[in-house]
């Protein structure tokens, strides 16, 4: 499901542990005063526990807030990647999310250069579409 979010959609992930009792109006507030975000952007808010074997992603849906919540029976949830300090927030990949949601951790994993096709030479011929002579 989180791996076939649209690009658009961003997964910003907690630096600090947040106390998950709060819900709907607690954890978006959270999102603006930790975030310096909208909450209601659309975009996936995460927040971890302090033991980290509870996750709780905040979104909205264009017709109200959702929360997806998700405790593991034995592990943690793990980042891939370090938070830098000071930071209050990481930015992820929707896979990354739907991995950590698994309980994977991924810190030893690594993230390879993704394939682009080359991009065609322009030439300063007057056709424009290949295979046509131009008449002058």
């Amino acid at each position: 499901m989180l791996t076939t979010l649209p690009p658009s959609v961003h997964v910003y992930v907690a630096a600090e542990p947040t106390d998950l009792r709060k819900s709907f109006d607690g954890l978006s507030a959270l999102v603006t005063a930790r975030f310096g975000k909208d909450p209601l952007c659309g975009h996936l808010f995460v927040f971890r526990n302090r033991r980290g074997n509870q996750i709780r992603v905040l979104f909205w849906d264009r017709t109200g807030y959702a929360i997806l919540g998700k405790k593991l029976a034995g592990g943690r949830f793990h980042l891939a990647r370090e938070i830098a300090e000071g930071a209050s927030h990481v930015e992820i990949e929707a896979a990354e999310l739907a991995l950590m949601l698994e309980g994977i951790d991924l810190r030893g994993a690594v993230h390879r250069k993704r394939w682009r096709p080359p991009q065609p030479a322009r030439s300063d011929s007057r056709s424009s579409r290949p295979g046509l002579l131009s008449v002058s």
